[in-house]
């Protein structure tokens, strides 16, 4: 061999092989194959010429023996052909624009006549017929989705074509686009016979209400194993590629993932039938916005011409073409020596790169050059034009950050702080620049110093603006006082630190507080104006939370975690949790009082807190509490039960508690013996409760016993325990820990009158060592607790209860009487229906009797041992023979309907000789609803009507 001809060969032989084709057969062979031949980032082929020969293939007619031409059989191979086209439409999301531009009509056609016979559309049944809204999700997607092919196909073939270059003639390529032709034409004209149906099924679409879903390569799969499973999973509501109603009513079963709309086709079309509208009127001719112009332009009032532009900002009437047109005939005619215009040029040029910036485009060539040289004149000018431009209150979040970044970028590009200060104090660019604007506003007039020392000044965007010699040191104070905008904060720090250094500005107010064990770390910082900023930011977003305006709370967060992340990981931890503390308060504050549960993501975090180990990070226990606090109240309890690692039930006392606290509501339902919880969660709070001895010598020599109030035996001190459970409102939660401590209080041996609560038979009936437990502070506890539950729910008849029972047992009848009414009326419509009897059991109607008796009140008392399930007749004929009542005595008689204490008044009142008395007793007893002879029905509904009206007297009494 030669050395040329070697040469040729290794250079054939080094050139990288392409990769064969795939061809159609293949996918029949192996059938994983198609999707993994779809995954390919260019699979050739492409998918939509898949479908072409997949379908080519399986409509090939087929030859008889007796060399007849006969239709394509409906064999195995050909149903797995049409599927395998269908799979591939599907991976393209069923996108007509995507299949339009590549699939001719009659490839389409067949196309989608598949999905309508694979989606069990019955052959030969008109589409307006069939109700969509009955129909399975995936049939009536397919319906929607061939009409809205057909009206597309109808209205694309009715605009004209331009015809291709004819190539070579070929006789059967000829042919063969003649035969497509006609096979077109065939089948436009059935669709267009058709279209007055197509349309009302897509009208009859707009008025489904419900999500519909089009068949995937999944679903399609499954129709491929088994097609009796088309009524199972694939014909449900959850199967295969959901269309949204809104996009379903959007574009009518355009199934891409996201809506989308050519704007411009869109605008141009309004603009065409704008033209083609005759207007008769001339006079509202020449009053056009472009009319006016015009005559502006030939009269040389080009001030008008700037007015009208400036208004047009906000109407966007003027197409921008129109606009930049006259831009450029005031160009050319400034070109020509008319320097008059120079200024008019800047000033129309800025109307319309507003108009531009407003509408998402770019900044043009000619406002750069023209603001090269910038002057306040101009920069006055460009500020009104932008404030002119843009209703704050009506303006959408997109066109607000569209001016934002505007400001901002002009800002970047000036070089003299002056003007940055022009724009950066006007009220515009403070209104509308966000934080983020912010802080890249920083980041980049900073790279643009390399003279200021990162490391000391981590805030050096406006470091050397001059402060105003006008303004003195008070008033800026004063401002610094007032203000809850961050970025004004920021400005007038940087003021008062240009016309003095020896002053720290984080004093000037006694209001702003921050927690000790952030405040090391603060006043720790090196140089004073990040000192002063990061102290004030902190102490004014904490008062802002403080007093829930969220928030301004959340922008001063937000400003300080900015700042304080260029220069102090350890800081920047402090912030964030102190948001995360704020995102709780401003849930619970706000959406959580509806019941709405607080999105995940802040769930999420709640747990990173908890389990976060960072060292040496300054923490403050309220977070914890909250943290914990939160997850009981949104009812976490698998979190807190099986989840949350165990050496935070070691570290966090509050997760100790909050883990025993969930696992005993979970195990509320089981059987006693199973509350193994319940015991442990006691034996915590008992722990709480109790009080260490100590002894101390006194003066005289002798030693005597003192005890310490707050136990340092326990996890924590009572006062942080009743802190953290005044943090809770979930209200079993809160009931679990109210039944403990009612148990708790009852254990006492002192106790006279024991105090009921729900659950209290789940905790243990003694205590070891009762000298330890100081059951005063334990009473206390328990008022403050129903105090506090009765805020969260003034409604629930449960704690209701315990309230009356502490008055009773504290000799204050008069307000237990108050709240065991209050109790029954809660559950009872105010007494319009009967109170459950698990509410008003004996033992509180025997409460409410004593409660009368001990105020004199005899009369009712005869009136509640009706109440009774046995009705204590000792008790009424003894307090109805007290005289000496403080009642309305004989005006209650029309509320008794037992017939033996009527009759014992009647005796009574005889035996007195109280005439007027007695006949009140006689005619009571004389009602025939209680004649004794009536059905125990009409004998009930008796009671029930005098239990209601007793009861609302009751309560009008003593409420």
């Amino acid at each position: 061999m030669s050395a040329e001809a070697a040469d040729r060969e290794a250079a054939t032989s080094s050139r990288p092989c392409t990769p064969p084709q795939t061809c159609w057969f293949e996918f029949l062979l192996e059938e994983s194959l198609l999707e993994k031949h779809l995954r390919k980032p260019c699979p050739d082929p492409a998918p939509v010429q898949l479908i072409v020969q997949f379908l080519e293939q399986a409509s090939k007619p087929s030859v008889n023996e007796q060399n007849q031409v006969q239709p394509p059989p409906d064999n195995k191979r050909n149903r797995i052909l049409k599927l395998l086209a269908l799979k591939v439409a599907a991976h393209l999301k069923w996108d007509l624009d995507i299949l339009e531009k590549s699939l001719s009509v009659p490839v389409l056609n067949m196309l989608l006549n598949e999905l309508l016979c694979i989606s069990k559309v019955p052959p030969g049944t008109k589409h307006v017929d069939m109700d969509l809204a009955t129909l399975p999700p995936t049939t009536a997607m397919a319906i929607l989705l061939y009409n809205r092919w057909a009206i597309r196909t109808i209205v694309q073939s009715s605009f004209p074509v331009k015809q291709a270059k004819p190539g070579p003639p070929q006789l059967s390529v000829m042919n063969q686009m003649q035969q497509e032709k006609e096979l077109t034409e065939n089948i436009l004209k059935v669709l267009k016979e058709q279209a007055a149906d197509s349309i009302l099924v897509l009208e009859a679409a707009l008025k489904l209400n419900k999500d519909l879903y089009v068949h995937t390569m999944r679903t399609l799969d499954l129709l491929a194993v088994e097609p009796g499973m088309v009524n199972g999973e694939t014909e449900s509501s959850t199967a295969g590629l959901k269309i949204k109603t809104e996009e379903m009513q959007c574009q009518i079963g355009s199934l891409s993932l996201h809506c989308t709309i050519d704007e411009k086709r869109l605008a141009g079309y309004c603009q065409a039938c704008d033209v083609l509208v005759p207007s008769s009127d001339s006079t509202s001719q020449q009053l056009t916005p472009y009319s006016q112009v015009h005559i502006c332009l030939r009269s040389g009032n080009y001030q008008e011409v700037i007015q009208i532009f400036i208004e047009d900002n906000l109407t966007f009437s003027l197409p921008v073409q129109f606009r930049q047109s006259v831009l450029r005939e005031l160009f050319q005619k400034a070109q020509q020596g008319n320097e008059a215009l120079d200024e008019i040029c800047f000033k129309v040029c800025a109307c319309n790169t507003v108009r531009d910036i407003l509408e998402g485009r770019t900044i043009s060539v000619q406002f750069n050059q023209l603001f090269l040289r910038p002057n306040r004149e101009k920069i006055d000018f460009l500020l009104e034009v932008c404030s002119r431009s843009i209703n704050l209150e009506k303006a959408s979040d997109c066109l607000k950050g569209n001016m934002a970044a505007f400001l901002k970028n002009v800002c970047l590009g000036l070089e003299d702080l002056q003007y940055v200060f022009m724009i950066s104090s006007h009220e515009l660019f403070i209104t509308l620049l966000k934080d983020e604007e912010r802080k890249l506003l920083v980041d980049q007039m900073r790279k643009r110093s390399p003279r200021v020392n990162l490391c000391i000044k981590p805030v050096t965007s406006f470091y050397d603006i001059p402060a105003s010699a006008s303004v003195n040191i008070g008033q800026l104070e004063h401002q610094l006082i007032l203000s809850v905008d961050p970025w004004r904060i920021r400005q007038i720090l940087i003021e008062l630190h240009g016309m003095t250094s020896d002053r720290q500005f984080w004093t000037v107010s006694n209001k702003w507080e921050i927690p000790s064990v952030y405040s090391s770390v603060i006043l720790g910082i090196k140089d004073s104006l990040t000192r002063d900023l990061v102290y004030i930011l902190m102490a004014k977003g904490l008062h802002c939370s403080t007093v829930k305006d969220f928030s301004h709370a959340k922008q001063l967060f937000a400003a300080c975690l900015e700042l304080v992340t260029e220069f102090s990981p350890k800081l920047r931890q402090v912030m964030l949790n102190e948001m995360l503390l704020l995102d709780i308060h401003t849930h619970e504050a706000g959406t959580g009082q509806s019941g709405e549960r607080p999105p995940s993501d802040l769930i999420s975090r709640v747990r990173g807190y908890l389990e976060m180990r960072l060292p040496d990070i300054p923490l403050r226990q309220v977070v914890a509490e909250e943290c914990v606090a939160f997850m009981l109240n949104w009812r976490e309890n698998e979190y807190l039960t099986l989840q949350v690692p165990a050496f935070l039930l070691q570290s966090n006392p509050y997760v100790k508690l909050g883990q025993l606290l969930a696992a005993t509501c979970k195990e509320l339902p089981g059987p006693k013996e199973s509350r193994r919880t319940a015991k442990d969660l006691w034996e915590v709070v008992v722990q709480i409760c109790s009080v260490s001895n100590q002894h101390k010598r006194g003066n005289d020599g002798r030693i005597s016993l003192i005890k310490q109030r707050e136990s340092t035996l326990g996890i924590m001190y009572r006062s942080e325990l009743l802190s953290f459970i005044k943090k809770l409102r979930e209200p079993l939660v809160l009931t679990i820990i109210l039944s403990l401590f009612v148990k708790l209080h009852n254990v006492r041996e002192d106790i006279v009158n024991d105090i009921t609560a729900e659950h209290i038979s789940i905790w243990p009936s003694s205590i070891p060592n009762l000298q330890s437990v100081d059951f005063e502070a334990v009473a206390i506890t328990v008022k403050e607790l129903v105090r506090y539950t009765l805020s969260i729910n003034p409604n629930n008849h449960s704690w209701l209860i315990i309230q009356a029972d502490i008055y009773f047992a504290t000799n204050q009848y008069s307000a237990a009487l108050h709240y065991y009414l209050q109790a029954g009326a809660v559950c009872s419509d105010f007494f319009n229906k009967a109170v459950p009897p698990d509410v008003y059991t004996d033992q509180v109607i025997k409460r409410m009797i004593k409660c009368c008796s001990l105020l004199n009140c005899h009369t009712q008392v005869a009136i509640l041992c009706q109440f009774l399930r046995e009705i204590d007749y000792k008790t009424a004929f003894k307090s109805l023979q007290e005289q000496n009542s403080h009642d309305a005595m004989d005006s209650y008689y029309d509320y008794i309907w037992d017939v033996t204490i009527l009759e014992y008044l009647t005796y009574l009142h005889h035996k007195r000789g109280e005439t007027d008395k007695r006949q009140i007793a006689i005619k009571a007893i004389g009602q025939t609803e209680l004649n004794a002879s009536n059905p125990e029905e009409v004998l009930q509904l008796a009671a029930q009507r005098r239990k209601k009206k007793f009861l609302q007297a009751m309560a009008k009494l003593y409420f």
